[in-house]
């Protein structure tokens, strides 16, 4: 299932689909892995390598939930700035953070070298500058970043970038992946050595010994479960009040002369961030992602376009946008990645909460948890337990929760519109019928496809997207098809309820 707009330049993994069977011969697993993107792959060649066996289970197929929305950046250079991350971590939690994104870039290095393919994947610098040439926070960036450990200069121009840029902080070894064409390469390591591919939806996960694995269609065991869904499906209290789900918007076209194989973010809220790809013709492009906004609330039918007029300000050059996508970006109240034990499920385990880094994120959730579940040591386990306390984030803990809370509102609010013959075509609306919320979308023959508005997660009214074409929730971030109200996003394990629209 895929929104509208959703054209992101990777090619996907469609022609892997020979590789999902929809049954297994098997009730008692050893690994089931739940989620084939870039955390499911990388953890289940993780554990294969282990010797474990190893299932991976995908409602839609490699790729195809947040992986191939990514943009692709891979970097230790995180979002959230080293000078926060301190005073959230501490140094050496700032210090294992540099170091434990470093390892996955290193660790994808490997995999795409031993695989002998062409993923794309080079070192290239990464550059933060001053969206308003005030470059007193780029010099505490680049005092915190190297006591993390990386390599970081102020300069006061790069000539690598206008001039217009102004003071830049460079950091060297950051690097770029073809997602789609690694994707392929990571799920057909998994194959080699051993892994299965079963097509189902997950429902519920329940821990144990064995744990339980409710599917739409029935029901699994395994021994350990990996929960690597963007979002938990089930029910744990150990993530979902500490982060939030933010969409981020992405648009592609040709590449200016002057744009540099680098990384290049800014440091605006939201923030921007670039890169250079090359196509399958030769043909380079620019990649330009911006304007987040929480899901469900500031819809926001203009943020495709003000990316394009904020490319062709910073890099004149730039033309012919022929690609726009958005994405789900899981942001943690203090910076940082869940992964490991979820302390609500015994025997299973959880990654979540991307924070812009999906990628080293979900790589290094791979290494963390096969050494977890293998009874090793690890560093970096106390810094993402997803059990953890952000006391030093108290305030964006009580922001976030008040502003998801102040969502129920909707529910004593007037209806979008009365008659739903005022609905356009290709648009939704939400009517009130009574105590009822009901989300109506009317497809382009005319057609009104109706469904209870009330989010099967915690009970918010969803939202139309005019932007994605989807109902949002506006509270913990669960999407919706607009037409068949299927879902697109967790953590809602439910698709929207139909509910027939009685006449006034």
């Amino acid at each position: 299932m895929t929104t509208a707009r959703t054209i992101p330049v990777w090619k996907n993994a469609d022609d892997l689909s020979k590789w999902f069977v929809t049954d297994l011969d098997s009730h008692a697993l050893d690994v089931v892995v739940v989620g084939a993107g870039i955390a499911g792959l990388s953890a289940a060649l993780c554990l294969l390598r282990e010797g474990r066996k190893v299932v991976v289970i995908d409602k839609e197929g490699i790729g195809a939930g947040e992986t191939l929305r990514t943009s692709a950046h891979l970097s230790n250079a995180l979002d959230d700035r080293y000078y926060r991350l301190v005073r959230q971590h501490g140094d050496d939690g700032a210090r294992l953070a540099a170091a434990s994104h470093a390892a996955a870039i290193d660790w994808i290095e490997a995999v795409v070298e031993a695989s002998g393919k062409d993923c794309g994947f080079a070192r290239v610098p990464g550059y933060l500058f001053a969206h308003d040439r005030d470059a007193s926070n780029l010099g505490k960036e680049v005092e915190a970043a190297n006591a993390a450990g990386l390599s970081a200069t102020l300069l006061q121009a790069s000539d690598a970038l206008p001039a217009s840029f102004g003071p830049v902080v460079r950091f060297e070894r950051q690097a770029v992946v073809d997602v789609g064409r690694y994707i392929q390469v990571l799920a057909a390591e998994v194959r080699e050595a051993g892994g299965r591919f079963l097509r189902a939806e997950i429902v519920d996960i329940k821990g144990g010994s064995p744990c339980t694995i409710s599917l739409r269609n029935g029901e699994l065991k395994a021994k350990t479960v990996v929960a690597a869904t963007n979002v938990p499906v089930h029910e744990t209290g150990a993530t979902y009040m500490k982060q939030a789900a933010y969409r981020s918007y992405v648009v592609s076209g040709d590449a200016p002369a002057d744009l540099p194989d680098a990384l290049i973010w800014d440091d605006a809220d939201p923030y921007h961030y670039i890169r250079k790809y090359v196509d399958e013709d030769g043909v380079a492009k620019i990649i330009v992602g911006g304007e987040d906004h929480k899901t469900g609330q500031d819809d926001d039918p203009e943020a495709y376009v003000r990316l394009q007029a904020w490319t062709r300000e910073h890099f004149p050059g730039a033309t012919h946008f022929t690609h726009g996508w958005s994405g789900q970006i899981i942001e943690p109240v203090d910076g940082l990645a869940f992964i490991g034990r979820d302390p609500d499920h015994e025997n299973v385990y959880l990654v979540t909460g991307d924070s812009g880094n999906g990628l080293t994120h979900g790589t290094l959730a791979a290494l963390l948890i096969a050494d977890i579940a293998q009874g090793r040591d690890n560093p970096w386990e106390a810094l993402y337990d997803p059990s953890r306390k952000p006391v030093r984030s108290a305030g964006e803990w009580i922001r976030e929760n008040a502003n998801a809370a102040l969502q129920f509102r909707d529910w004593v609010r007037p209806a979008d519109v009365d008659d739903p013959q005022r609905i356009p075509l290709g648009t939704g609306a939400v009517l009130r019928r009574g105590a009822h919320r009901i989300a109506c979308y009317r497809s382009g023959d005319g057609r009104l496809h109706t469904y209870n508005a009330r989010c099967p997660h915690m009970g918010c009214v969803v939202r139309w997207s005019g932007e994605e074409k989807s109902w949002d929730c506006p509270c913990h971030g669960s999407r919706f098809d607009g037409e068949s109200g299927a879902i697109l996003n967790g953590p809602t394990s439910e698709p929207l309820a139909p509910m027939e629209l009685d006449p006034r």
